[in-house]
């Protein structure tokens, strides 16, 4: 079976580009902060330049949420998405394949473009078919949406190569496009490229620092965190590398990782990433859920000095999001 005819229930373009993983805002008290989502949209397309965002995935907290949750999150990114966004995937991944299943059937009633699954981490599936068969009854329950799978083994602890996943997976998920690749194995991510070619499924990477690298190895585009606020930046590296300057690419990838780099250093994670989103575009993202600690005001000071130094930020940018504002 080819990638064309599996997948003729659903013509979409494909899922190509960058993707931002959307951080899930929320109040000071951690109730979801619905009333600021349109402004985040407009501000991605508008600002950053990136159309296709991924709901409800690490960087958006999605395991922290209840089922309820995060159906209406995502509900409310399809509604002030429409006719701006070209496609809302939306993670659906859970421990219950019940609860998982349940949130594919809402994602296909609420018109999203796709849904992605991450491997059960708890009970974990202990070989390549066991995973599948997980995947097939997920996917199974939104038979016209495009389905990826969420490849995060450093989270997961699911070790399954993402290889020998996609060797065998089309046969069983019809619906199967493709896969969100947040692992540094390049071997692997190599190997699914090459192994491929003819199936023309969204090989999509998703460690922002290695972009490049992967692009060299075929990835057909990126799903990030970083994407948010460095979409535009990562843009002009996507454009370089498309016209074949490599050289332009490589100091973009370069300025990129100093960030990134920098970022580790401190400590990065999801609340730093709600707290360089909340300074970097103005719109308040809030603190993260328990367990997971708000940003320190140190480390939003030392974010701030290290996005001027870059030029990723200038006076003008900050808004009502700047460290002073910082709470």
């Amino acid at each position: 079976m080819t990638f064309f005819s599996s997948s003729m229930a659903f013509p979409k373009k494909k899922l190509q580009g960058l993707v931002a993983a959307t951080i899930t805002p929320m109040t000071e008290h951690g109730e979801i902060n619905y009333s600021v989502i349109g402004r985040y949209v407009d501000y991605l397309v508008e600002e950053q330049g990136v159309k296709s965002i991924f709901v409800n995935g690490t960087t958006g907290e999605g395991l922290s949420l209840s089922v309820s949750e995060r159906r209406q999150v995502a509900e409310e990114w399809v509604t002030q998405g429409r006719n701006k966004l070209d496609q809302v995937v939306i993670h659906v991944g859970a421990l219950s394949l019940k609860e998982s299943q349940e949130l594919a059937r809402h994602a296909a009633e609420i018109g999203a473009d796709g849904i992605a699954v991450l491997a059960p981490f708890f009970l974990k599936p202990g070989n390549t078919d066991v995973l599948i068969n997980f995947l097939k009854e997920v996917a199974a329950a939104a038979p016209a949406l495009p389905f990826y799978y969420y490849h995060i083994p450093a989270l997961t602890g699911v070790k399954i190569r993402a290889e020998e996943l996609l060797d065998r997976i089309q046969e069983k998920i019809p619906t199967f496009q493709g896969l969100k690749f947040s692992d540094t194995d390049l071997l692997d991510f190599g190997q699914c490229v090459d192994q491929n070619r003819q199936r023309q499924f969204a090989l999509l990477f998703g460690v922002d620092e290695q972009l490049l690298s992967a692009l060299v190895m075929g990835a057909t585009g990126a799903v990030g965190s970083t994407y948010n606020y460095l979409g535009k930046k990562t843009n002009q590296m996507l454009e370089a590398f498309e016209r074949k300057d490599f050289s332009s690419a490589l100091n973009h990838q370069f300025c990129i990782q100093r960030f990134i780099n920098f970022v580790f250093k401190l400590g990065f994670g999801v609340s730093q990433t709600k707290a360089i989103m909340t300074l970097v575009s103005g719109i308040p993202m809030g603190p993260p859920r328990p367990p997971l600690q708000k940003a320190s005001r140190e480390f939003i000071a030392a974010a701030e000095a290290k996005l001027k130094s870059l030029d990723f930020l200038s006076s003008t940018d900050l808004k009502d999001g700047s460290l002073e504002s910082w709470s």
